[in-house]
């Protein structure tokens, strides 16, 4: 029924877990019915109060009938095989980046959806972010011209705090790598401003990882974009203490634009026709969303996208086959190594 209020519930209660569990229940459109871990219930924190726990997910779907939309926070390598079960259940599903570590994961998957006709969120919450939303606009519109240059840097921290512990973190079976797992956002970014990439080229490096990840920390990543100018990636978890910046610069035919910040949140040059500055917080503002919770970083777009599309409102923000490309291009990178 159009307007209703959807169901959720959440598979993996981690830190993301816990973030999407938080905007379901603050959203007045939302219930967050059930919760599933493999952490036992005594030792679980910050369960919201009515909400039942379980520790077998199987049994969470099959108890929790009023439940419409699982969303899935588990290690990536669970990914695929969550979300099978959640469709062979009805549910719809809402899954974290990265959708799977295979494109053969993520075939399955998108099939399996179609085939139980359901809907398949891919969780890639900085489209929503103000400075996405304008270069998405600029790209659109043409306002760059055509493309000839895009550059990424992504250089971040992430230490023996990350990797140490009762973690799945820096393994090649659950965690995938780092394109998977800190980066897949900027090649989301790349692919939704841009498209599809070819003549791709990688060279990287394990420099303070090597007895911390079974994957590599450093990369260089140059390419070209099929629809005509070339790019590079440039990432590192190897930044001491703290992240350093998250940046884009793009330059085309008609002017020069560059984002950067810890999470390219700040626009920092800006050379177009017009001359002028843009008001980039227009294009964040949206009716859609009535309350902004702190510390959301997005995902409670994300959660409201999810309801739209539910009550037949809208369009799906991340569709499956988006994010299917986003796992075929990281897929693409490891293998030109």
């Amino acid at each position: 029924m159009k307007g209703s209020e959807i169901h959720f519930a959440v598979a993996g209660f981690g830190h993301i877990g816990k973030r999407h569990a938080e905007m379901i229940r603050l959203n007045p459109q939302a219930r967050l019915v059930a919760v599933c871990d493999v952490v036992p219930a005594n030792e679980v924190n910050g369960l919201p109060e009515g909400v039942l726990y379980y520790t077998n997910y199987n049994q969470m779907l099959a108890e929790c009938k009023s439940v419409e939309v699982v969303n899935i926070c588990v290690p990536n390598g669970l990914h695929a095989q969550y979300a099978l079960e959640a469709f062979d259940a009805g549910k719809h599903v809402v899954c974290e980046k990265p959708m799977a570590l295979t494109k053969a994961d993520a075939e399955r998957m998108v099939f399996k959806s179609l085939e139980v006709s359901r809907h398949f969120f891919c969780v890639m919450q900085n489209r929503f972010s103000a400075p996405s939303q304008w270069l998405k606009h600029l790209v659109s519109n043409q306002k760059l011209g055509d493309i000839y240059l895009v550059q990424i840097n992504c250089f971040w921290n992430r230490d023996a705090r990350y990797y140490t512990g009762k973690t799945w973190h820096g393994t090649a079976q659950l965690d995938g790598g780092t394109l998977f797992t800190q980066f897949s956002h900027f090649i989301d970014t790349i692919y939704w401003l841009f498209g599809d990439i070819t003549n791709v080229k990688a060279n990287t490096a394990s420099f303070s990882h090597k007895e911390l990840t079974e994957f590599e920390d450093t990369g260089v990543v140059s390419f070209n974009f099929m629809n005509g100018g070339m790019g590079v990636l440039s990432y590192s978890t190897s930044v001491v203490r703290k992240n350093f910046e998250s940046s884009i610069t793009i330059i085309g035919s008609k002017g020069t634009v560059k984002v950067a910040g810890q999470y390219m949140t700040d626009v920092v040059y800006c050379d177009l026709e017009d001359g002028e500055m843009p008001d980039v917080a227009q294009f964040g503002a949206t009716d859609a969303f009535d309350f902004v919770p702190a510390g959301s970083a997005n995902h409670y777009k994300v959660i409201q996208n999810v309801i739209d599309k539910v009550n037949e409102k809208g369009v799906i923000s991340t569709n499956a086959l988006e994010g299917m490309k986003v796992v075929d291009m990281i897929e693409r990178i490891y293998q030109s190594i």
